[in-house]
């Protein structure tokens, strides 16, 4: 059961995060980038002799993550039953394509929704560089802890959802994902089973390994900013959306964009089944 004054209270180490251009290119082609490889758009993130090489802005949330800290004992957490529900990034500085950064982690907050009804778990990464101590991007995020609702704790306040404009969007990017999309990305940090073998993925009731959902994020991050910001990767200020339904390697993602000045707001679908996969997303564009 959650004890709410300790959970608040957790101690996250700081997380000292090494990477090379290697590690950043690999990110990219986890999302599937280098399909296309005569393309400008898909060398900017995966050759790094290219005209406007860079690091893309959601790799944030690769770096300096903790771990799946959840199913530590000590945590309260049914974390069989755990979902990842929202998640944002802000870049305060753009991302270096190389360098050490430091990740500190805290819980923000937890919302009780009541017994048979799970809770809400809040939490926040910031990432500075060891180097310079400069505050590069804000990594935010919501879990879904299904089985653990009723344990006494505060039933608000709950993070607003972004609202989606009715009507046609101004720009729509498709994208079709490499049926092997996982077994790359994976290997920028997230090794979940559920990604990568076949029997765990039955066994949680997918008819097989589903795409890591910030890899879906990440497409939809690079999307929006080939569609409105003529691929310039450092265009992307801020990004927040809430995951709504699995994608499957070698699906097509459809990013669906209403444009206000800066501000994008966005949804994602899979083109073949017509399911919307990521909604209630806010983009800034610098």
């Amino acid at each position: 059961m959650i004890d709410y004054d300790k959970l608040m209270a957790r101690d996250f180490p700081v997380i000292e995060h090494s990477y090379t251009k290697r590690d950043t290119i690999l990110y990219a082609l986890g999302l599937g980038l280098g399909t296309e490889p005569l393309d400008p758009s898909h060398l900017r993130a995966t050759y790094e002799g290219a005209e406007g090489f860079g690091a893309l802005p959601a790799m944030v949330n690769v770096i300096g993550y903790p771990g799946f800290w959840a199913k530590e004992p000590d945590s309260g957490l049914t974390w069989q039953k755990i979902l990842h529900g929202e998640q944002s990034l802000t870049l305060h500085a753009p991302l270096p394509a190389e360098g050490t950064l430091l990740g500190k982690t805290r819980i923000t907050g937890i919302v009780d929704k009541g017994e048979g009804k799970g809770a809400l778990l809040y939490s926040e990464r910031e990432l500075t560089d060891k180097a310079t101590g400069a505050l590069i991007a804000t990594v935010s995020g919501t879990t879904f802890a299904r089985g653990d609702g009723g344990f006494g704790g505060p039933n608000g306040p709950v993070k607003p959802v972004q609202p989606v404009p009715e009507g046609e969007p101004d720009a729509t990017y498709d994208f079709r994902t490499p049926v092997g999309a996982a077994l790359i990305y994976r290997l920028s940090g997230d090794y979940n089973p559920l990604h990568a073998d076949p029997a765990v993925a039955t066994q949680a009731g997918f008819e097989k390994p589903i795409l890591h959902g910030l890899c879906s994020l990440g497409v939809v991050a690079w999307s929006i900013t080939e569609a409105l910001a003529d691929g310039n990767l450092q265009a992307l200020k801020h990004l927040e959306l809430r995951f709504t339904s699995p994608v499957y390697p070698g699906e097509t993602l459809r990013t669906e964009m209403w444009r206000d000045g800066n501000d994008v707001r966005f949804r994602a679908r899979v083109v073949e089944r017509d399911v919307v996969v990521l909604n209630n997303g806010l983009a800034r564009l610098a």
